[in-house]
């Protein structure tokens, strides 16, 4: 249950958690899928998690990025499930790295059922409470079911990771709602962590994004976009932990391989704030938090 443990301690072995995002290349049977078997499919996920791995990296988290244009949950195909399982657990066999997973668009139970089978310590979900109108049409938050779901596997261990203000999509659903009362709702339906993203793949967090979110509930709050080896010292401060994949990749896109030196780089200027800056910047904040509090 959330609030009887901090989800990233139980999981990860640092403060700030740096978690590494492969993108895994177009799955079989999607529209960009160029026919390679499986077997080769992994051995460029397992290419990327080496890099991250050996640049420093704390953790891992394995998406089917490359499934684009993406499905509604209720249309992905037991095709896609079977070769993310796949390929998840050969990874598994190679890193000792806790990792989570993310199955798009928003398929909360799938991503569960795959955790489960391959020792995935968490999940994300995008749309995890409430509504949005993605670039798939309306998603509606999974919470109810997934939670049920979870318990009848047994997987309760798994975490769920989810995303407050979800980017790749509108909001005009919640929008008399400000970006506090959803991170409440992201509480109150038992996430264990609330992840602070950009509008897209890639951009940077508002650090007021950020603000509000803490403002409205006690969970930890990670990145889930934008964070770079150029504003880790400006982001990271703000935040419990990042997940990070373009800007470490071959010309800074979600699509290139992950490449060492470029991990290595955001690992050394996250080290030195979490050493030399992390008490101040963390007082700053709880300031912050306790104005938009007083303010909300």
């Amino acid at each position: 249950m959330p609030g009887t443990s901090n989800a990233l301690r139980r999981i990860f072995a640092c403060e700030r958690p740096l978690i590494g995002n492969v993108h895994l290349p177009p799955l079989p049977g999607t529209p960009r899928y160029a026919g390679a078997p499986v077997t080769e499919l992994r051995e460029i996920a397992l290419a990327d998690v080496r890099a991250y791995e050996e640049g420093g990296m704390d953790g891992l988290m394995l998406e089917n990025h490359g499934d684009i244009p993406f499905l509604k949950p209720e249309r992905i195909g037991p095709e896609i499930i079977a070769a993310m399982a796949a390929i998840v657990a050969a990874v598994a066999e190679r890193t000792a790295l806790p990792f989570g997973i993310n199955l798009l668009a928003n398929h909360a139970m799938g991503a569960l059922a795959v955790a489960h089978a391959t020792g995935a310590r968490f999940v994300r979900v995008n749309q995890w409470v409430n509504a949005y109108v993605a670039n798939e049409g309306l998603v509606e938050g999974p919470s109810s079911e997934a939670l049920r779901f979870r318990r009848c596997i047994g997987a309760d261990a798994v975490a769920i990771f989810a995303d407050v203000h979800v980017k790749h999509g509108a909001h005009a659903v919640t929008g008399d709602r400000d970006v506090s009362e959803l991170a409440r709702d992201t509480e109150f339906y038992d996430a264990d962590v609330a992840i602070a993203t950009g509008n897209r793949t890639g951009d940077a967090i508002p650090i007021e994004e950020i603000a509000a979110i803490r403002a409205g509930t006690a969970l930890p709050v990670i990145g889930g976009s934008g964070l770079t080896p150029g504003n880790v010292a400006e982001i990271l401060p703000h935040l419990d932990g990042a997940i990070v994949g373009s800007s470490l990749k071959r010309g800074g896109h979600w699509s290139g391989p992950v490449e060492r030196g470029r991990v290595e780089d955001l690992v050394a200027s996250a080290t030195d704030l979490r050493d030399s800056r992390d008490r101040g910047r963390r007082t700053e904040d709880d300031r912050d938090v306790n104005a938009l509090r007083k303010a909300t």
